[in-house]
């Protein structure tokens, strides 16, 4: 180890690339290190920083507990929790003689109900921690002292530390890049984890600490470096490294920040200037928060409600209970005498009436404590586990490529998944599959390729038109990069067309127009591409399938192997590489200028049609307006195309052009990038047309028809990527946000007055510029949508990044909001992690919709955890975004049967839980407090310490758990065909207050029947054979088989959908009623008490009992029959029309049947729907 291997003698390609080797000057922030948030000191090699300074280790935790904080947090998350709360205060009574029951009852189901809880979180926190040790016990290899290096554990480095990362391992931490494998000590690092982007980031390291080259240089190597304090600033670095008593500047061309991997190069060496949770990465990150539905959080106002009946009963019932407590002894004359009041309690002491109504207040506020459902919790707990896991198998969720099914992480946000109004995507990774394809192209006014995009086979599949898509995908090309079909040009064919010469010139164009390295296999022979953006290395594998392949390049030369058409073999070219004129957002273009063998000076050029159309000669636009035919076709089926032009340059002009530029790129003036792109303009004109290409920004399989369908449901989809703008927007346009006739609003930092503002480093006028800017856009595009509105025109919102920070300030933030709202689709370029959590919280608070959030990368972090509802990618850019995310899954298509079937299965189902939960413990509760009044608010309980504890455990939660579990209103097929479904979630029709109040007072309704048909029916007759009038023990039985019977009953008359476990629960909990009393009957009575042999002696035998129940139970009943009928007969829900329409409904009324169809068309603006609708009415 001490030697390292050797250095790889590579060409400098940095020299290829516009960009300042790694230069910096200490002008202007440079001047801040070591004031305010510029003091952090790394001395390299040397424990002093961490020991000294007392900087933050490298352990990167994501868990929500720790050891030391799950009892006190996990029992705080419980009791926070009111019902919970609640209920601890009851078990802590129970123990005093105010108690109407006994402790042991009351205590039970508590720790139940919590120890069930505590332990589901304690498990899904318990596999975030086994991810977060997998990461922090990754190897990386650490100088160790003497210039030899071992391998360390991720966990365990410290700042100053020198490591050496090799070829695809991830930084362990934020590093200073010392050198690297090329003789110019650059490197290539792939950012998708941190900002979204797939092309490759070039790095080069100072010129004064590239010379250490091998181990054994480190073996002296001392260095101490000045720099900014820990930031979550991901694209700026300032500081400065003191080497051999020089100091040297900083910049963010050195820094290597971790979660990014490095490709294309054999090793760098680094030193440690951020750890742990002071890496940038983990500052745009957040802790994990709590997450509550928002169906959880109307439960809490529903139980808030409860309560305040509860306290108002309570409190009632004890100034009763005080008033007839001190009447009952009045001058020695006992009222109720046999009570005797002479003789009693402080609980019924007439002459202290006032504090006996206190602890009757007490007593009554346990007593009427099954108006809450304790066991609502626990059962909603087991609900959303079960639920977790039918989420975890539907095999339409599995994706078998990569093995992954979908994975609930957890289960608190099923019901959340059903009422989703806003998705916010990151792109890279989730919409897209990190790849562009080569698909067509148009050369000489003709169109090539036979290639389907994703836009064309949906749009195919909605004109009936499966079959030809089926031929095109099975001839699709296995070549990465290339997805291109037409024998007219390939294999050598292209010679037999009548523009043959134009073709030969557009394929080598491609071939020769890049920036990309060509690596040789040195066993196989191949030649693969590393290229700074994925579409440049299409271009170029597209150049070598068609017989112009590019296989090596120079510092001054670029070398072909072309197919010649003369001869019918493949040559070897070479063009002398002159000028790179580099690609911006802001010139859209790219050019190359070449010498060719034959000594001619070629300008090749492409770009955007938008700068390139305006650029072509006189004699150069013999093909434009097939040209501009060809790219709009191109456009509507998502293709990214870019227009390719050439022209031949005269030695004079060059020679003026090549000086002139030389002089402008050596000026020191602000203006001096103006001043050069003026000298490329000059050039870059008169140019001759070739053609255009069309690549696919290839998305995912199923997203254009995943995100019209979810269109169709009414959910908004946000797009919030870390790429470039341009590259947004082509995506926008493949996956239908946008369309051609959008109007799109481009709020942009990249204008010429913000940008000469920002070289003369006058940055609070180039502020003041951008948010002026961003304001008047603003406004602009509300006066816009207005009118929108009235003519149901779509508006786009497409913003970067320096433009959305001033977006999102507290005086700009709701006016951009407000407008983004309105817009059928809004793209965010170039967002940093932190503004894509921002935007989130600003959509979710400002909104008080639900949002779901979705992405695969360390990047999307902050936001899934900001949203509503997070979703992670289990996709190529690392496990983070999984980590941190509620549900994983492989694909973003499966985002529509997530939602769409589960989420609005979930929310159904949970919703009509609580509801019926609420119901039948509103019909239990009130019975007891109608004894009360019957009982004169003497504290008598009506049923059984145990009848009274085992109500909500066995006889009719379970059907509750069944229905929360199973019932759906209609299949997962009628679901995804009927999306507008959904809506029924995000507007919560199912939980809103007229649907609980309606249900809370069924419940009394239902209590009102059973009391009084019970109390007026046995409490005067004969019930035994012996004449004998029931007693408490006979009434309490009998009034708590009519509430179990009737609560049941209701049960089934709500389920739409019966499994066998349905009618196990529903019928088995009422027979498990008789069971439990006849064998708790025979029980000794000292355990027993009221229920002792009561079934087998005096309920059983006698025919009333039995006559009461059914008589009652039809009375509770029929009602709700009634008003059922009433509802589906002339005020159906969406869902009931549906279901009545999938049975039957087509053969008995077919006009009906078109009347659900015609509700369920939604009229929207965004989808391959959308696009389908426009393309038609542009024609018509």
């Amino acid at each position: 180890m001490g030697g390292g291997r050797t250095r790889k003698k590579r060409n400098q390609l940095s020299r290829i690339h516009a960009f300042s080797s790694g230069k910096t000057s200490f002008k202007g922030e440079h001047s801040l290190i070591g004031g305010p948030g510029f003091g952090r000191i790394v001395y390299c090699d040397e424990n002093e920083s961490s020991t000294v300074v007392n900087y933050c280790d490298n352990y990167v935790r994501t868990t929500k507990y720790t050891m030391f904080t799950f009892i006190p947090k996990s029992l705080f998350e419980q009791f926070r929790r009111v019902a919970n709360f609640y209920f601890l205060v009851c078990a802590i009574l129970s123990f005093f003689p105010v108690s109407p029951y006994s402790a042991v009852s009351n205590v039970v189901p508590l720790v139940v109900v919590v120890a069930a809880t505590i332990g589901k979180e304690a498990v899904e926190d318990w596999r975030r921690m086994k991810q977060d040790i997998e990461m922090n016990n990754r190897k990386v290899k650490v100088h160790k002292r003497e210039g030899v290096f071992d391998y360390s554990k991720w966990r365990d480095l410290e700042v100053g530390d020198i490591v050496k990362v090799e070829k695809d391992e991830f930084f362990p931490a934020d590093l200073l890049l010392l050198s690297s494998s090329y003789d110019d000590a650059i490197c290539y690092v792939e950012t998708m984890n941190l900002d979204g982007e797939t092309n490759l980031k070039l790095k080069q390291a100072l010129e004064e600490t590239s010379k250490f080259q091998e181990d054994s240089t480190f073996r002296n190597f001392k260095a101490i470096i000045k720099c900014e304090d820990p930031n979550a600033y991901l694209y700026s670095f300032i500081g400065n490294i003191e080497l051999e008593d020089q100091l040297y500047p900083l910049s963010p061309q050195q820094l290597l920040l971790r979660d990014s991997k490095l490709r294309n190069t054999d090793f760098i060496y680094g030193v440690v200037i951020f750890t742990g949770h002071d890496t940038k990465v983990m500052q745009n990150s957040t802790d994990p928060p709590s997450k509550r539905s928002k169906v959880e959080k109307r439960m809490d106002k529903i139980i808030y409600f409860l309560f305040s009946v509860l306290f108002f009963i309570s409190f009632i019932g004890s100034i009763f209970f005080g008033i007839a407590t001190s009447e009952d002894l009045e001058n020695g004359v006992m009222k109720r005498w046999y009570l005797r009041p002479d003789d009693t309690t402080i609980y019924y002491n007439p002459k202290k009436a006032p504090i006996a109504a206190m602890l009757h207040f007490l007593t009554a506020l346990m007593l009427y404590s099954y108006l809450i459902p304790i066991s609502l919790y626990v059962s909603i707990e087991i609900v959303k586990v079960l639920q977790s896991i039918f989420v975890n198998h539907d095999v339409h969720m599995y994706y078998e490529e990569t093995d992954q099914p979908a994975r609930a992480r957890t289960s608190n946000l099923n019901e959340e998944l059903g009422q989703v109004d806003t998705i916010l995507s990151d792109k890279t990774g989730t919409l897209t599959c990190n790849s562009m394809e080569f698909v067509k192209c148009s050369i000489a006014g003709i169109a090539y390729g036979r290639g389907a995009t994703e836009i064309e086979r949906a749009l195919a599949r909605r004109k009936d038109l499966d079959g030809n898509v089926a031929e095109i995908s099975e001839a699709k090309s296995s070549i990465k990069g290339f997805n291109f079909m037409d024998e007219r040009i390939m294999n050598g064919n292209w010679v037999k067309e009548r523009h043959a010469n134009v073709i030969q010139k557009f394929m080598r164009l491609l071939a020769v127009c890049h920036t990309a390295i060509p690596e040789v296999d040195e066993e196989t022979g191949n030649v693969s591409y590393e290229a700074e953006s994925p579409d440049e290395a299409a271009f170029v594998i597209a150049a070598k399938q068609l017989g112009f392949e590019f296989y090596e390049r120079s510092q001054t030369t670029i070398s072909l192997h072309e197919f010649n058409s003369i001869t019918g073999r493949t040559i070897r070219r070479s063009y002398k590489l002159l000028n790179i004129l580099e690609f911006s957002s802001a010139r859209k273009r790219m050019s190359v200028i070449v010498r060719d063998e034959e000594g001619k000076l070629l300008l090749l050029s492409k770009g955007a049609d938008s700068v390139m159309f305006e650029r072509l000669g006189k004699n150069g636009r013999q093909f434009e307006e097939k040209t501009k035919q060809h790219i709009n076709e191109y456009a509507d089926a998502g293709l990214r195309t870019l227009i390719l032009a050439y022209r031949e340059v005269d030695e004079e002009e060059y020679d003026l052009f090549n000086k002139e530029l030389m002089e402008a790129k050596s000026l020191v003036s602000a203006d001096r990038e103006q001043i050069v792109e003026e000298v490329l303009e000059k050039i870059e004109k008169d140019l001759i047309l070739l053609g255009a290409t069309a690549v696919e920004d290839k998305l995912q399989i199923g997203v254009p028809e995943c995100i019209d369908k979810l269109a169709q449901a009414g959910i908004k989809l946000w797009v919030l990527t870390g790429d470039k703008m341009e590259t947004a927007i082509n995506v926008g346009f493949a996956c239908s946000l946008l369309r051609q006739g959008m109007k799109q609003i481009i709020i942009s930092s990249d204008t010429p007055d913000i940008k000469s503002l920002e070289k003369v480093e006058n940055n609070s006028a180039a502020a003041f510029a951008i948010k002026a800017n961003v304001l008047s856009h603003l406004r602009e595009g509300k006066e816009l949508l207005a009118a929108s509105n009235v003519k149901s025109e779509a508006l786009a919102l497409v913003i970067d990044g320096k433009s959305l920070t001033y977006a999102l300030e507290d005086d700009v933030k709701d006016l951009f909001l407000a407008f983004a709202v309105g817009c059928a689709s809004v793209i965010c370029c170039r967002s940093s992690p932190k503004q894509k959590a921002l935007v989130t919280r600003l959509v979710k608070i400002k909104t008080g919709c639900t949002t779901l959030a979705i992405g695969d990368g360390a990047n999307d972090v902050g936001m899934l955890q900001e949203a509503d509802i997070g979703i992670g990618i289990s996709g190529v850019e690392g496990m983070q975004a999984v980590m941190s995310s509620d549900i994983a899954i492989a694909q973003f298509r499966y985002l529509e049967r997530l939602l769409l079937v589960h989420g609005h299965w979930c929310y159904r189902r949970i919703s009509s839980m609580i509801c019926y939960f609420f119901y039948k413990n509103i019909a239990f509760g009130i019975t007891l407090f109608l004894y009360e009044i019957y009982a004169s608010f003497s504290g008598q309980v009506a049923y059984n310490d145990w009848f009274l504890s085992l109500y909500n455990v066995f006889f009719t939660s379970l059907p509750v758990i069944a229905l929360g579990v199973f019932d759906q209103d209609v299949s997962a097929r009628l679901c995804l065909k009927f999306p507008l479904l959904y809506q029924e979630g995000v507007q919560n029709v199912l939980f809103s207050w007229k649907r609980i109040l309606g249900w809370a007072f069924n419940g009394v309704m239902s209590a009102i029947t059973v009391f009084f048909f019970c109390i007026n029916a046995i409490e005067n007759q004969a019930f035994r054979k012996g004449g004998e009038i029931v007693g408490l023990e006979v009434l309490g039985a009998t009034m708590y088989t009519c509430v179990v019977c009737v609560v049941n009953c209701q049960m089934a008359l709500s389920i739409t959908y019966f499994t066998y476990i349905q009618h196990l629960f529903i019928w088995g909990g009422i027979l498990f009623w008789y069971i439990f009393l006849l064998i708790y009957g025979t029980i000794n009575p000292l355990l027993s008490t009221t229920a002792y042999k009561v079934l087998i002696e005096a309920c059983a035998p006698a025919p009333s009992y039995w006559l009461i129940t059914l008589l009652v139970l039809v009375a509770s009943l029929l009602p709700y029959l009634v008003y059922t009928s009433i509802q589906l007969r002339f005020f159906p829900m969406f869902n009931q029309m549906i279901q009545w329409r999938s049975n039957d409904g087509h053969v008995i009324d077919p006009e009906y049947v078109n009347a659900v169809r015609q509700r369920s068309i939604r009229h929207i603006k965004v989808g391959f729907t959308a696009r389908f609708e426009a393309s038609k009415t542009s024609r018509g």
